[in-house]
Order: structure tokens, then C-alpha cells, then sequence
């Protein structure tokens, strides 16, 4: 049964749909709904066991191989040559399977432990339950620190909004409301709907239930890691394909020896213990045990470089990496909201801390250690508010003594509709010298334009004219097409007001705009550039919008000025997948991207025989990550996202991934080197017994002495 598109249905449609009042649901029909529906949870994906990784180091054609020469060494009664075969295979297997448990200790000291409760209308109401026996039409409640436990149309709302990150990889926090949005609106821009495993930042509001569990759009996720089988590694494929022409070589060559050998008179039972020694001397018994040992000390080279590779056979892998597809907050960004720089009328340093203060005492947001060094502080609030406040600190003033002396009175607070936040202060000294009470705003620019009269120059006042405000107006576009957030900062005097109202919010004293960007890591241009160099070409995925992503981009040289190298989700989804495998080659930047689409760019890669790897944090990361020859999860990401990956960085930075790079073509090297070696030696043994039979030679070896 088709889905309804819950976020273009009106609120009394949809309550109609769930059959469900206002009130919530009684406690009979949610049993009964939940007998229908099943428990609100994901199927857990089961831990690797001890025992599942060491016989995981079995799985390959080289151990076969071995195996295969104990068995001919038992026949032929020779033990202590099948007790070397068999030692080999276990010291290869004990220490693949050391390594690969420790990366398995990491990860679980990694995993963070959730507490899954919600709050809904029962009977009326309100009950906390666990968040499994939530079902389609259950009534939730959320406010400011809770996770969204279900798929939810909105209700109303306060003030709300939440942080998507992980599911829409957007690094902006979403503005909610409850209106009926269009039908083809992406993922990301769903502002009337809530989804499980995000988490609610700022308000409170009321929801309806709408999916749960494998239903929900974590579900739908779950479902497609489930369904993606994960891709051999290059080196697997090559070790497969090796073993296949080893096993095929030692064949022929054994049945020619053994016919040579028949034709010149020699006894059927001398020929096959030659042969039989032959081929298991070809076999490098080495070879097995120098892969593993060479892969485990790159591990260990790549773990002191911050990255942690959990798979062994995946630390060479990364020596053939030729796209990497990177995510872009907290790879490439610092992934948090900081102050930019500020554009006042004079450009004067008076005035921008008069903008400064006005963000600090019109904010929310606060410090949970003050006391503590600066790096060391934990903020909470709005990611735009403790922005503010950061900027506002570092640039001399002091917080705690601005907001302690002033009185706060009454207080506006910021919503979708209005587009601002006003504060009524009794602090005028701060400002203007005297006890006066004032109003102190930040929101929208083009509404606080609107709304403001004079313009604020180096502390007195002149009236706003036209032309400096279209002036301003220009500011904003050149700010807001390099991919900014941007705020705008104002005050007026407020009287005798004991309470503020829209109605008092107009007559403002302009001050100044405030950009706010997720900066760049200090080291992600060089990190660029160094992949670049080494023949890969980087690739920026993002849920941002497209002028973030293309400021971001041109910022770290991925594109020039004048590029235009940028797909959106949505233009994707009109490509038909012949035509995107033949387009992708032209294509730097995605922007707006869902889970499919991140499958789609791998897959388009793959298909012209690239091999791809994969950033990520988010849970909407987990199925690219699974599905590229390279996942590599953020060390500060999700659980789910770790599990799908095949390396973690543990200081989540992008240079990392060239260092872990390097080191994989180091492993690279070295494995060739060990295999000609070992085919060197193998071959001098098969030529030296192949030419004596064929020239009627005696025999330079016996087949003891050739086993030993």
C-alpha cells in the first residue's frame, strides 16, 4: 500500500487518517495498534564475536592452498613438514585475528549508551513510556534535549526547532512549523515534520505519530544497509583471482612433470611423491602469514595517524582509493556555528561590539563551566546563540558581568513566523551610559531592515536613509551568495515598558549585520590540494544548500569562480542512471543529497572502475558507507555510521584520510615486493626439477629434501 505524504496533508486530515483525537490514543488502541504494527524499533545488528573473526581469517584462497599442501604432506607421511603447513595457518590466523578484536575494543568503547523514552497523550494524559511502544497516531510531546523517538507530522509548535544533522546531513538546525507543505519538497526542507534520531535544540510542541520502526525514514535506512551487500576489496578480488591461477598452475605443471617423468620409464609411485613435493614446495607457504603481517603493521601505522581500521583487509584497500567522496561538516569544517565577521556602517570597532553585546544580552544560550579554560567550555543552547556568545567573549567583554547587571523583563522569542528575537532589558548603562530600559533584537536581516528607522554610527544616531539601507540590502546578497548565515543586530530605548509586544519592535536603532559560517578546518585546503597530488580526486557531498556548498567548495580550491561543477538531490533524481554514469566524471560538488543519492554517486563511480571512499557521520551516511570499497566513519559519529564503516578517524579530519592513504600504498609496495620474492624462490625449485626431467637428467633433489 502506497504511502500518504504526510507533510502535504493539513493537520485535521491527517489526525482523521490515524483516527485519532487531540487527546492521544486510549490504552486499549495503542495495545491494539502495537499488535498491528509492531514494536517502534530497528533490528539490531549482531556484534562480531570472537569466534566470527577468527574464523573470518580462514576465508582465503592462499589459506585453501595451504591447507590443501598439509593434506598432500599427511598422505605422503610426512609430519613434521604438515605440523610447519599448519603452524603458518595459525599464526596468520592468531594475528589477524588480534588485530581486527582490538579495532573491535575501540569501536565498543566508542558506542554511547541511549536512554529511549517519549512522552504522549494516553487517556488524556500525559505518560512516559518506552520509546518501542510508541505507535502510528500516539500524541508526542517534545521540548529542548529530547530525541525524537518516531516519524511525526507536527502539531503545534513553540519555538521549535531541531537538529537533523544526522539524519539530512544539514548543519543548520531546522526552523519547524505546521503548515502543509508541497509534495515534492525534499527530505531536508520538511519543516512540519519531525524524524526519529534527531534531537530537539530549541521549544517545545506537540506531534502525531505518523511511522515507526522499519516504517519510519531511519527504518528505510536500515533497510538499504540490510539489503547492500558489501563489496570485496580490490585486494580480495586479487588474491581470489590469484589462487584460482595458482591452483591452475600447479595443476598443469604437476601432470606434465608427472607424464615427463612416466614416458623416461620412472615408477608411477616416484613420480607422484615428486610431484607431490613439487607442488607443495611451489606453494609460498610464507606468503599467508607475510600479508597478514605486513597489513597488521600498517594497521598500526595508520592507527598512529588517528585512523582506525577495523578490517585488515581494508588497510590496503586504501592504497587503491582514487575518488573520495567527503561529507562536509566535521570533515572538512569544524562542524559548529562561529562568527565570521561583522559589516557595520563605519566599519569602526565601537560599533561592532555594540552589535556583539546586543547578541550576547538578546541570547539564550549559556556555559555550563565558566570557570573552565575557554577550549574547554561546554555550551548549550542554539548553535547560532553560542555563536554569538563565543564571539562575544573573545572579543573582551564579559558575559557573566554584562547579563548579571542588567535585569532581564520580558522576552520575544524567536519563531519562523516573525523571524527575530526581542529581549526588554533594565541595563541602558551598558549601552548608553544611564539607567534606561531598552529593546535589544536579532533575527532576520531583511526584517530587521525593515523594521529599523536610524542607524547606529559610532554610538549616536542618524536617520536610516533609503540609500544606506539598499546599500545594507546589497551587503546581504554578496554575504548570503558566499554561503553565510547572516543575522542583523538592533535596539531603541523602551520608556517606562514593564512587557514588549510585536507592536513595540519597530522605530529600531540599526546596528550592524553579523555573519556566521561553519569555518573551514585550518588544515583542509592543504589536505585537498595533497589529494590532488596524489592522483585522487576529491568529491564534496553535502546536505547543505547549493551556496554553501559551492562557498565551501571555492574556498577550498575545489572549484574555480567561475565553475559551475554543482548537482542538487533533486536534479539527480531526474537523471536516469545511464545518463548520471556518463555525467558524473563532470560533477565536483552534490548538494541537498538524501541516502539514495549518496548510493547512486558511488555506484556511478564504481561503474567506470574507480575505487571509492566514502565520509561520514550521520545514520544517513551508514548505507554509502557500507556500499563504498572505503567507508569511513567520523570518530564522533554516529554508532550506526562506525558499524557500516571500514576506518574511523579518531580526530574526525579529512588530511587524516590522505595520511591513512599513503600508508595504504606503502602496504601496497610491500605486498609486491613479498610476492615476488616468494614466486622467485617457488619458480627456481619447479625449473630446477621441470629441466632435469626433460633432459633425462637425474633428479638434482629428492622429494624429502625438497619438502624440507
Amino acid at each position: 500500500m502506497k504511502q500518504p505524504i504526510w507533510h502535504n496533508m493539513d493537520i485535521d486530515e491527517t489526525l482523521t487518517l490515524l483516527a485519532v483525537s487531540g487527546e492521544g490514543l486510549t490504552s486499549a488502541s495503542a495495545f491494539v495498534r502495537l499488535k498491528k504494527y509492531g514494536s517502534n524499533e530497528l533490528p539490531k545488528e549482531k556484534r562480531l564475536t570472537r569466534l566470527k573473526i577468527f574464523l573470518e581469517q580462514f576465508k582465503s584462497p592462499l589459506i585453501y592452498i595451504l591447507l590443501i599442501a598439509a593434506t598432500i604432506t599427511f598422505i605422503l607421511g610426512d609430519y613434521i613438514d604438515m605440523g610447519v603447513i599448519i603452524a603458518t595457518v595459525l599464526l596468520n590466523t592468531i594475528v589477524g585475528f588480534f588485530e581486527e578484536n582490538k579495532a573491535e575494543k575501540i569501536i565498543e568503547s566508542l558506542r554511547s549508551v541511549l536512554e529511549n523514552k517519549a512522552k504522549v497523550l494516553r487517556n488524556g494524559r500525559e505518560n512516559i513510556i518506552n520509546a518501542e511502544e510508541l505507535v502510528p497516531g500516539d500524541i508526542i510531546l517534545v521540548e529542548a534535549g529530547d530525541k525524537v523517538m518516531a516519524d511525526a507530522r507536527i502539531l503545534e509548535i513553540k519555538n521549535l526547532q531541531a537538529d537533523e544533522a544526522v539524519l539530512t546531513g544539514e548543519s543548520i538546525p531546522s526552523a519547524k512549523f505546521a503548515k502543509v507543505l508541497d509534495k515534492g519538497i525534499g527530505l531536508a526542507d520538511r519543516e512540519n515534520m519531525l524524524y526519529m534520531g534527531t534531537n530537539i535544540i530549541r521549544g517545545r510542541g506537540r506531534a502525531v505519530v505518523v511511522a515507526t520502526g522499519l516504517k519510519t525514514e531511519l527504518g528505510e535506512i536500515a533497510k538499504a544497509l540490510r539489503e547492500i551487500n558489501e563489496e570485496k576489496t580490490p585486494l580480495q578480488y586479487q588474491l581470489a583471482k590469484f589462487g584460482r591461477w595458482l591452483a591452475i598452475g600447479f595443476f598443469i605443471i604437476s601432470l606434465i612433470l608427472f607424464i615427463v617423468g612416466l614416458w623416461q620409464g620412472r615408477s608411477i609411485f616416484e613420480m607422484f611423491l615428486l610431484v607431490s613435493a613439487v607442488a607443495v614446495a611451489s606453494v609460498p607457504e610464507g606468503l599467508a602469514i607475510s600479508l597478514t603481517i605486513i597489513l597488521a603493521a600498517g594497521m598500526q601505522r595508520i592507527l598512529k595517524e588517528k585512523a582506525l581500521v577495523r578490517k585488515l583487509i581494508a588497510a590496503e584497500t586504501l592504497g587503491s582509493v582514487s575518488i573520495i567522496c567527503s561529507d562536509k561538516t566535521g570533515t572538512l569544517t569544524l562542524g559548529r556555528m562561529l562568527v565570521d565577521h561583522i559589516v557595520t556602517e563605519t566599519e569602526s570597532e565601537e560599533t561592532k561590539i555594540k552589535a556583539l553585546e546586543i547578541g550576547l544580552l538578546c541570547n539564550n544560550a549559556f556555559i555550563e563551566n565558566p570557570n573552565d579554560e575557554l577550549k574547554d567550555w561546554k555550551l548549550f543552547g542554539d548553535s547560532l546563540e553560542q555563536a554569538l556568545l563565543l564571539a562575544a567573549v573573545q572579543s573582551g567583554l564579559d558575559q557573566k558581568k554584562i547579563r548579571d547587571e542588567g535585569k532581564r523583563l520580558d522576552e520575544i522569542p524567536f519563531s519562523e513566523e516573525i523571524k527575530y528575537m526581542a529581549v526588554l532589558r533594565e541595563d541602558g548603562q551598558q549601552v548608553a551610559g544611564s539607567e534606561k530600559r531598552f529593546i535589544y533584537v536579532k533575527g532576520a536581516p531583511e526584517k530587521i531592515l525593515e523594521m529599523s528607522d536610524w542607524l547606529d554610527i559610532d554610538g549616536h544616531q542618524e536617520k536610516f536613509s533609503r540609500e544606506k539601507k539598499e546599500k545594507f540590502e546589497q551587503e546581504l546578497k554578496n554575504l548570503a551568495g558566499k554561503g553565510l548565515r547572516l543575522l542583523a543586530a538592533a535596539y531603541k530605548e523602551a520608556g517606562n515598558l514593564e512587557t514588549i509586544s510585536a507592536e513595540d519592535i519597530s522605530g529600531l536603532v540599526f546596528t550592524g549585520l553579523i555573519a556566521l559560517k561553519d569555518p573551514l578546518r585550518p588544515e583542509a585546503k592543504e589536505a585537498i590540494q595533497l589529494c590532488k597530488k596524489a592522483g585522487i580526486r576529491p568529491i564534496l557531498v553535502t546536505g547543505d544548500h547549493r551556496l554553501t556548498a559551492k562557498a565551501i567548495a571555492l574556498e577550498i580550491g575545489l572549484l574555480k569562480k567561475d565553475d559551475n561543477d554543482i548537482l542538487e538531490g533533486q536534479e539527480l533524481d531526474k537523471i536516469s542512471d545511464e545518463e548520471f554514469t556518463k555525467l558524473v566524471n563532470n560533477i565536483s560538488v552534490y548538494a541537498r543529497v538524501e541516502p539514495r543519492h549518496k548510493l547512486r554517486i558511488i555506484e556511478a563511480w564504481q561503474k567506470r572502475g574507480e575505487v571509492v571512499a566514502m565520509t561520514g557521520d550521520g545514520v544517513n551516511d551508514a548505507p554509502a558507507l557500507k556500499k563504498a570499497d572505503i567507508g569511513v566513519a567520523l570518530g564522533s559519529g554516529t554508532e550506526v555510521a562506525k558499524e557500516a564503516s571500514d576506518i574511523v578517524l579518531l580526530d574526525d579530519n579529512f588530511k587524516t584520510i590522505i595520511k591513512a592513504v599513503e600508508e595504504g600504498r606503502t602496504i601496497f609496495e610491500n605486498l609486491r615486493k613479498v610476492l615476488l620474492y616468494f614466486f622467485s624462490d617457488g619458480f627456481c625449485e619447479v625449473m630446477l626439477v621441470g629441466i632435469s626431467l626433460f633432459f633425462g637428467l637425474p633428479l638434482p633433489v629428492l622429494a624429502a629434501q625438497i619438502l624440507w
